[in-house]
């Protein structure tokens, strides 16, 4: 096998590992036409298988397919002889069905057994395919090919994975009990609008004023009935005196004659 493919089965069989839960040895159903094929092409399909799925396996077979090599008749008896080494499994059907319907009701909807499937039938494949699940093996050519995983497969992987992330029952029922529940948002009801409260210039409280004035008042009275009398006659009269103009000094002339007598 090369390493390119072998590496491709070996990422494979790891997605099916951990999302489906397959364990090694792996069970390995095989249909009566993979036994011819084998016999045909002279493969080992024991070390074929172990080498494809890189691991231990358990070839199986139903005894519905074996039923079907019996009735090929004696030429098919190396293929009878194959078939009978590998471990039957019991498939509980009272009348015989075709080896398809038969590997097909083992397996289920669910593969809850967690089945490799190795056939040759092309219809039985197609079926798998819409299971999740199932990995499937063919031969082509004397080469034994692992199909890659489906779109089925592929879809249900995600969504383990999504499960896998999200929280489990008794955690939500945890996040749900911390969580505090919100309020209901009450919405105002539209209206007219009042004025800005920053715009709005504050009033002064009247009475407050009032009151101001009356203590003045009546310190201006009690300061009046302390002033003497007399001593606002005196400076009503000096006041009086200083409104009146004063009068204008006369300026004396010396006579004439001294000035002759000096010139003379």
């Amino acid at each position: 096998m090369r390493q390119k493919r072998s590496k491709a089965y070996r990422k494979l069989m790891a997605m099916y590992s951990t999302s489906f839960g397959f364990r090694q040895p792996y069970q390995v159903i095989v249909d009566s036409e993979m036994c011819e094929m084998a016999i045909s092409q002279r493969i080992d399909l024991l070390t074929q298988m172990e080498s494809v799925l890189i691991g231990a396996v358990k070839m199986m077979i139903t005894q519905c397919c074996i039923y079907e090599l019996y009735l090929r008749g004696k030429s098919h008896q190396p293929v009878v002889d194959l078939a009978k080494s590998f471990e039957r499994r019991k498939c509980n059907h009272k009348e015989v069905i075709s080896g398809n319907e038969c590997i097909a009701a083992v397996v289920g909807e669910a593969n809850k057994h967690r089945y490799v499937v190795a056939t040759q039938s092309h219809p039985l494949r197609v079926s798998l395919r819409a299971i999740p699940g199932v990995p499937i093996v063919h031969i082509n050519r004397s080469v034994m090919i692992l199909e890659p995983a489906s779109d089925t497969t592929l879809q249900a992987k995600q969504r383990a994975e999504q499960d896998a992330l999200a929280p489990s029952v008794s955690e939500r029922a945890v996040l749900k009990a911390a969580t505090p529940q919100a309020e209901p948002i009450s919405r105002k009801k539209k209206g007219p609008k009042g004025p800005n409260p920053l715009s709005v210039k504050k009033k002064v409280p009247k009475p407050a004023v009032q009151e101001t004035k009356k203590r003045a008042k009546v310190i201006d009275t009690a300061r009046v009935e302390t002033v003497d009398p007399g001593s606002k006659r005196k400076r009503h009269n000096d006041a009086e005196s200083n409104s009146q103009p004063r009068p204008k000094r006369r300026r004396r002339h010396r006579p004439t004659s001294h000035l002759a007598e000096g010139v003379s």
